[in-house]
């Protein structure tokens, strides 16, 4: 009966490995036919985009936790080594991303002996740079999602630079992604042995999800419905709620409204139900903020990160997006040009010199009131960001924004 039952065991756990190797075969290294070709030939392939780098195994893999080395077996006589720092976005300093090495080896150099093994494919990522939502969501939650979603949960993660405060924040999405705990390397020094690997993920760019590149057909709809049951938000679209609600991003720091109080007395006096959220210790409870947001009709606030939560409104929402000088262009990209895939309206206010304390700053003839752009140009974007993000805060003409506010009420009233 043991050796039956051993028999059995073996069998599941072969096809269970099969099964894994098979749905990451599946799964698209890139959209280049070379990239495809190798790994369909040889097992293992990379692609190297510009701000990233992805590596797919559909063989067996091997991974040293002790120093972050994953084994291949390969058919070559030669042995190739690729490092790969495993963040989708490689536009800030790599250096602060922890590497990950791939050995392809020869049956003549054997790796080190498995000491665990798992029957489903591993995912390598870090945890790169957090503490902001917008990079959080954009460059790891999204990538992730459209990374692991096809294996349906059967998957194990494996998070380098391994942040407890990552986890406590984004530990529910993280729980409906895989069926397995988030691994960490630093407290597993051991070699755990896996059916096939996926190192690094794969990013479509801002805020995106290009469905065509996605097992499945998955996009951004797909995603915040994934974020609705993954929160068990009440609302798909904006007319179940039953009356209009804003919620404003109350800023301490930065960018803050100097006439806060005399805002959300305007806005409740056009016919909106105010909300608001200050401070960072309320967005890290992502399952409050996510149901306080979707609860809302529109979300208001400075261009800043806190914007991102706009993944959580309901259809048919509208984010108020308050330019600050010196943030159009990148106003539009981030939030401007993403809302659309959301299904969401998107209504920019862009401020007037006299609505920035950078005119008292700096004064009406500097070129920071009269020429950003030539800031960004001339004194690079690092200083440029000290004065435009760092450095000013706003207090709106309530008359001109106003108007606003009475376009974001008739579109979520239609």
């Amino acid at each position: 009966m043991d050796a039956e039952f051993f028999r059995l065991r073996n069998w599941r756990k072969g096809r269970e490995e099969e099964g894994a190797r098979q749905e990451i075969q599946q799964f698209p290294s890139s959209k280049t036919r070379e990239d495809r070709r190798k790994l369909d030939d040889t097992g293992f392939a990379c692609h190297r985009a510009i701000h990233s780098t992805h590596c797919v195994s559909t063989k067996a893999v091997r991974i040293d936790t002790r120093n972050m080395t994953l084994y291949i077996p390969s058919d070559e006589s030669w042995r190739n080594e690729t490092v790969v720092r495993p963040y989708p976005w490689n536009g800030y300093d790599v250096n602060e991303i922890s590497a990950v090495r791939i050995i392809q080896y020869s049956n003549t150099s054997a790796p080190p002996p498995c000491e665990f093994h798992h029957d489903v494919p591993a995912v390598v990522f870090s945890s790169g740079y957090t503490g902001n939502t917008y990079h959080e969501m954009s460059e790891i939650i999204i990538p992730l999602f459209i990374t692991t979603k096809q294996f349906q949960s059967r998957v194990v993660l494996v998070m380098e630079d391994y942040k407890p405060s990552f986890i406590a924040k984004y530990g529910t999405i993280l729980s409906h992604l895989s069926a397995h705990e988030v691994m960490n390397p630093a407290a597993n020094a051991t070699v755990h042995c896996f059916p096939a690997s996926i190192v690094g993920l794969k990013y479509h760019g801002i805020l995106a999800l290009n469905s065509s590149d996605i097992p499945g057909g998955y996009g951004m709809p797909e995603f915040r419905h994934f974020l609705r049951d993954t929160f068990g938000l009440r609302f798909e679209h904006v007319s179940q709620i039953p009356r209009p609600r804003l919620l404003l991003l109350s800023r301490t720091n930065s960018r803050k409204f100097l006439n806060e109080d005399e805002m959300i007395g305007m806005i409740e006096d056009v016919g909106f139900e105010v909300m608001m959220v200050r401070g960072s210790k309320v967005a890290s409870n992502l399952r409050k903020l996510s149901q306080l947001i979707n609860s809302c009709s529109v979300i208001l606030g400075a261009h800043g990160a806190g914007l991102t939560n706009d993944v959580f409104l309901p259809r048919g929402g509208v984010i108020i997006q308050v330019e600050p000088l010196g943030t159009e262009w990148i106003s539009k990209v981030i939030f401007g040009d993403t809302a659309r895939a959301m299904g969401l309206h998107h209504l920019r206010y862009k401020i007037e010199e006299h609505e920035s304390s950078l005119l008292k700053l700096y004064g009406r003839n500097s070129s920071v009131i009269t020429d950003p752009e030539s800031v960004y140009r001339e004194a690079g974007y690092t200083a440029a960001r000290a004065v435009f993000f760092d450095q000013q805060n706003l207090k709106l003409n309530l008359a001109r924004f106003r108007e606003t506010v009475v376009e974001a009420l008739s579109i979520v009233s239609d």
